[in-house]
């Protein structure tokens, strides 16, 4: 644990195709002393690698759109406009699940790989990161019907000039944090990322 904080207990809660963990603990106060006892759950999914796939010479992104549980349950749309991502391994590193899921889900080969940032999706209750990277792709051919058929995935290749994907973004098409993010960072970093892979 950090420094400033005292781990008084761990239970397992629940362990299934994610885990629910319980802890109990105290840490220490910005006008000094300790908290009291704080118990809480966490939810552990592990962590993800994502990948927003950008063809610098075509200037287009590619984007998969597929079903979301949690959408659903959240009473939105549940097919969501995402980047490509994947969990981590254990072991495994993030630059292979980079190339993994962007081979299996999108059909595409990385050329390279430029990190953007690792956020946390939701730390008031889960330990989940994610790793973001911005993988240079040829995106012609790009399109088509991909993924796992024994993870039941189901998922859309689209590829998307720049200006299209951001016209999405500004729509508010797209709802999940990674693609958000990926999206904004691709606004922001753009020409660099044109001039170091032209």
């Amino acid at each position: 644990m950090a420094d400033g904080v005292e781990l008084l207990g761990k239970s397992e809660r629940y362990s299934g195709f994610f885990r629910i963990n319980g802890y109990r603990l105290r840490h220490r106060l910005f006008a000094g002393g300790w908290s009291g006892v704080i118990e809480r759950e966490v939810f552990e999914r592990g962590h993800a690698v994502g990948v927003l796939p950008y063809d610098p010479v075509a200037d287009s992104v590619v984007l998969i759109e597929q079903f979301r549980i949690g959408a659903l349950v959240a009473g939105m749309s549940p097919w969501l406009i995402e980047v490509v991502a994947g969990i981590i391994e254990e072991g495994e590193p993030p630059e292979e699940v980079a190339r993994r899921e962007t081979q299996e889900e999108a059909g595409l080969e990385i050329q390279a790989l430029m990190p953007m940032c690792r956020y946390l999706v939701s730390p008031g209750g889960s330990s989940e990161s994610v790793l973001l990277y911005c993988g240079r792709v040829d995106s012609r051919g790009a399109g088509g019907i991909h993924g796992l058929a024994e993870e039941h995935e189901d998922i859309r290749v689209d590829r998307l000039a720049y200006g299209e994907a951001m016209r999405l973004l500004e729509e508010g098409r797209v709802t999940n944090s990674v693609s958000l993010i990926a999206l904004q960072w691709l606004a922001l970093h753009r020409d660099r990322v044109r001039a170091v892979w032209a």
